[in-house]
């Protein structure tokens, strides 16, 4: 085969590989920017805003995305994370000595018997076990609230970091697409300099050596 083809074919090659990056890193872009529009979008909604700087508590404060974002509106995928963890979560901590929804069933349903034994028999501390399970109840329902809430803004943040592993992916696709094409350019000039009759690989014609006369 000779060079020139060789470099011709390499070069279409590396063009058209060029290409399907560049259409790869279009369309990782495209997702990218979905999912921080679609991000964005839906956090609106939702309206919620982080506590001001001068009504943080001693424990909020010690949290530096909260501070960071005092009084700003959640609107972002690493606002989300930070309010679900370092806010919702910290209260979360406070109630019911950190227990979650789950945790709570059993002392909940526990109070609920106690409470329709009492009933039956009309023990003197029925009142007592009523408000117990009045407030392992509000406790269970307070717990649940946050945990949807904290759930529902942890996800949002997954599809955030879904959007930026995106948008570095189309980064490293368009690097890529525009080395292809510097290569293929280098490729065809290459190409164009080289005689047409170079093979590929083949030996260059080693000039006959003319052995000397020996006189008689």
């Amino acid at each position: 085969m000779k060079r020139r083809t060789l470099d011709v074919l390499l070069s279409l090659g590396g063009l058209v590989l060029a290409g399907l990056l560049l259409v790869a890193g279009l369309v990782l872009t495209s997702n990218a920017s979905f999912a921080n529009t679609y991000v964005t979008d839906q956090l609106s909604q939702q309206n919620i805003t982080f506590k001001t700087a001068d009504t943080l508590t001693g424990e909020e404060k010690q949290k530096p995305c909260l501070v960071a974002n005092a009084g700003q509106k959640l609107t972002t995928g690493k606002q989300a994370e930070c309010y679900a963890n370092n806010f919702i979560g910290l209260h979360l901590e406070s109630i019911a000595g950190g227990q979650t929804y789950a945790d709570l069933g059993a002392p909940q349903a526990a109070l609920r018997t106690q409470v329709a034994d009492a009933q039956k028999n009309n023990a003197p501390n029925l009142a007592d076990l009523q408000k117990q399970l009045a407030d392992v109840t509000g406790q269970r329902e307070t717990v649940f609230k946050g945990e949807t809430l904290r759930g529902l803004l942890l996800t949002s943040y997954g599809f955030s970091e879904f959007g930026a592993k995106a948008a570095q992916a189309a980064t490293v696709a368009y690097l890529a697409a525009g080395l292809m094409l510097l290569l293929s350019i280098f490729g065809l000039v290459h190409a164009y300099v080289t005689p047409k009759n170079k093979a590929f690989a083949a030996p260059d014609p080693t000039p006959a050596v003319e052995k000397p006369r020996v006189n008689a």
